[in-house]
């Protein structure tokens, strides 16, 4: 172990670093495979004999979003016992696994309620198999933040988790709302995700955008919401204040910026009616970068 203790890091923690990996692996592993059973397909045969773009875009917005919640649960830090990080990170590995899938279920359902988002992505849409994923990843972002807010493995820090997640999906549910309003009203009443199911990437990148800034914005409140285990209300209410205040400043930020960045340029033209990726993919690292921008400045 000489060449571990050179960089300062103990048999102790090297270990627990193993098993952190190792659960890590075995979760990202089962997340493939889980992609396949949920929709009752074989995921080996989609991705490599179909070689079904959608499918795979999917799949990697939901192992993609995996990892990133698992970054949340390694501390780095030594637990009491080998046993206690194992059921610790399992634990919260799982539960984050589960609050994705129940997330893209929950986004199935209520955002993405006009169209069969599994039948679609088995065609091989790729528009609504990048709003999957998207939403699988901007989920994951979310629930990390929350894992770090909490503290200790209670029943408490799970319902505490819980009640963050379910003010997220509320806030994107709301935000695929906003943004279906205005694309009906620029385009005589058309629904954004009948566009979606016609195949226009565009719109999608556009609106991954917004989806992942809605996400990275909403990591800022773990900043400011003091985690009290037993203050239920407290928590929810104050997750559901922030994420509005977010919501609509990033709103305001993100149509002024637009407005400057992509002057004398027809958005709603470019994006809308002639399927200009190239614009759409400007509009979402813009929509980033100001939620990063935001949020630094916050924290």
């Amino acid at each position: 172990m000489t060449i571990f203790q050179n960089f300062g890091i103990t048999q102790e923690l090297a270990i627990i670093l193993c098993i952190d990996l190792a659960i890590a692996i075995v979760l990202l592993t089962a997340m493939r495979y889980l992609q396949g059973w949920s929709v009752k397909v074989n995921s080996t045969h989609e991705l490599a004999e179909r070689d079904n773009f959608a499918f795979g875009i999917s799949t990697a917005g939901a192992v993609a979003g995996l990892g990133i919640v698992l970054t949340g649960a390694i501390t780095g830090e030594a637990a009491q016992s080998y046993l206690t990080e194992a059921i610790g990170m399992s634990a919260y590995g799982i539960f984050g696994l589960v609050l994705i899938k129940f997330g893209r279920r929950l986004h199935d359902k209520v955002a993405l309620n006009e169209i069969d988002k599994n039948a679609l992505i088995l065609k091989g849409n790729v528009s609504v198999a990048i709003v999957d994923a998207t939403a699988a990843i901007a989920t994951a972002i979310i629930i990390r933040a929350v894992l770090i807010w909490v503290e200790d493995l209670t029943i408490d820090t799970f319902i505490a988790i819980f009640s963050a997640f379910a003010i997220s999906q509320l806030m994107l549910v709301l935000l695929t709302r906003m943004r279906e309003k205005g694309y009906a009203k620029r385009n005589q009443n058309a629904s954004m995700q009948q566009a979606l199911a016609e195949g226009h990437t565009a719109v999608a990148i556009r609106h991954s955008g917004y989806m992942l800034a809605m996400a990275l914005s909403f990591n800022a409140a773990s900043h400011f919401i003091i985690f009290a285990p037993e203050a239920y209300l407290g928590n929810i209410m104050g997750w559901l204040l922030f994420s509005v205040i977010m919501l609509v400043a990033l709103s305001l930020l993100q149509a002024l910026v637009k407005k400057l960045v992509l002057a004398n340029i027809n958005l709603a033209a470019e994006v809308e009616q002639q399927h200009n990726i190239g614009i759409a993919t400007v509009e979402l690292a813009i929509s980033v970068a100001i939620a990063l921008i935001l949020t630094s400045l916050m924290i």
